[in-house]
């Protein structure tokens, strides 16, 4: 059979649950994710040595990686060519790229910076994303934000300033809106005597990034809370609590990445409670092993959970989905290519669902047959309509696309020393 008629069998069988598979495909089309360009050179950015701080590793050592602007579009570029649909990208502040002489440190960046992206993403029609970059610094050895140092805070303050008028030109140049999110790695290493004085001062500093003014229609702010970190284990400044709060004080979003909490908490449990009180919400799509490990996005149960709330919620234009994992251990084109797929995966499962079946044996206190019909469902033929749906987007189907990838390797990776 071809794709097309297994695809037409599974159009059926979905049929007969209540579920329009072409109409699920023209949803899934539209959501763009927002891909990450630090997975392409182990978050080492372009201004200099690339020395990683702040509690951030990236794992590994295998060859290929990005050296320079051009060989990170590349990459990037063949990545997007083996995921179906049009995306975003999102980057750090430490990815602008400077003419020679015009080098500036991250309190002094400029839109003119980062003119090269907007370049790249309007040629493709993608959309840009952006992070103030609060690590990898010589003034990030220790706190940034809720620094006890003057000197150091107005520093990172006024970063945080140019980062939002970058991301206001990104919106105006690119007529997409474009997110731009707040992580700093403050904290403890052990049992600190004070945590409301850093707190102050790390809501100062916010309220001083927000106070120049931006439009809100064409930025969104977040901020994105952790709950430790390698060198701050005691006690983290950005808290969940502290940044839930913050976010919804001054009708900003708070992101949620689910390698930020405590092995016992899920990230999808969260989303219908912050919908019910937010306009918006931003996600970090990572894969945690024990701790923030930064793992590439599987099709494990949590990705499927996380997608099944923003599709049951019918939030999909609610809730800003961006990816965020580093690993320098595998070839990082196809762990872009790996992540990416299976939030769209993701993503289609939970459109395939009969969300509002589920819902009614709920209601009707029917929990048998609700577990009977979430089991049966976990073997009906999605892999057919996941496969249709590459094709439609001219991408390959299947593992088809590891070739082009090895093939990438083989002629371009495998070059660069």
């Amino acid at each position: 059979m071809t794709t097309k008629q297994r695809y037409e069998s599974a159009r059926e069988i979905y049929k007969n649950i209540g579920v329009d598979t072409d109409e699920v495909l023209n949803r899934l089309k539209n959501v763009a994710i927002s891909m990450h360009c630090w997975q392409g050179d182990d978050v080492a950015g372009f201004e200099g040595d690339g020395q990683l701080s702040g509690g951030i590793q990236a794992t590994g050592n295998y060859p290929g990686k990005a050296r320079n602007p051009e060989e990170l579009m590349a990459d990037i570029d063949k990545a997007l060519s083996l995921i179906p649909g049009t995306h975003r990208i999102n980057l750090h502040a430490n990815y602008a790229i400077f003419a020679p002489g015009e080098e500036v440190d991250r309190d002094k960046l400029e839109p003119k910076h980062f003119t090269k992206w907007v370049e790249f993403a309007k040629a493709r029609g993608l959309g840009l994303d952006f992070n103030p970059t609060y690590f990898s610094h010589p003034k990030a050895d220790g706190l940034t934000l809720s620094s006890e140092d003057e000197s150091i805070r107005k520093f990172w303050i006024n970063h945080g300033k140019a980062c939002l008028r970058i991301s206001e030109y990104f919106a105006k140049e690119l007529n997409k809106p474009c997110l731009m999110n707040i992580w700093i790695p403050d904290g403890f290493k052990d049992i600190p005597a004070d945590r409301m004085s850093p707190r102050a001062r790390l809501k100062d500093s916010l309220d001083q990034i927000l106070s120049i003014g931006y439009d809100r229609n064409l930025v969104n702010v977040a901020v994105e809370s952790k709950v430790f970190g390698i060198g701050v284990e005691a006690c983290t400044v950005g808290s969940h609590e502290f940044y839930m709060n913050y976010a919804a004080k001054n009708n900003i979003l708070c992101l949620l990445d689910n390698g930020h909490y405590h092995p016992t908490e899920v990230v999808s449990d969260k989303i219908p409670s912050m919908l019910l009180f937010s306009d918006k919400l931003a996600l970090h799509v990572t894969r945690p092993i024990r701790w923030d490990s930064d793992h590439v996005v599987l099709f494990d149960d949590e990705l499927k959970e996380i997608a099944k709330e923003i599709v049951r919620c019918d939030a999909l234009d609610r809730v800003l989905i961006g990816l965020d994992y580093f690993d320098a251990s595998i070839n990082r084109v196809s762990a872009w290519v790996v992540g990416m797929r299976n939030m769209q995966k993701a993503l289609l499962y939970a459109m395939l669902s009969p969300s509002k079946k589920l819902a009614d044996l709920q209601n009707g206190r029917n929990y048998t047959e609700l577990m009977m019909f979430q089991e049966e469902l976990k073997f009906y033929p999605f892999g057919d309509v996941w496969n249709y749906f590459c094709e439609l987007n001219h991408v390959p189907e299947k593992e088809d696309w590891f070739k082009t990838i090895k093939e990438y390797e083989s002629d371009i990776l495998a070059k660069r020393s």
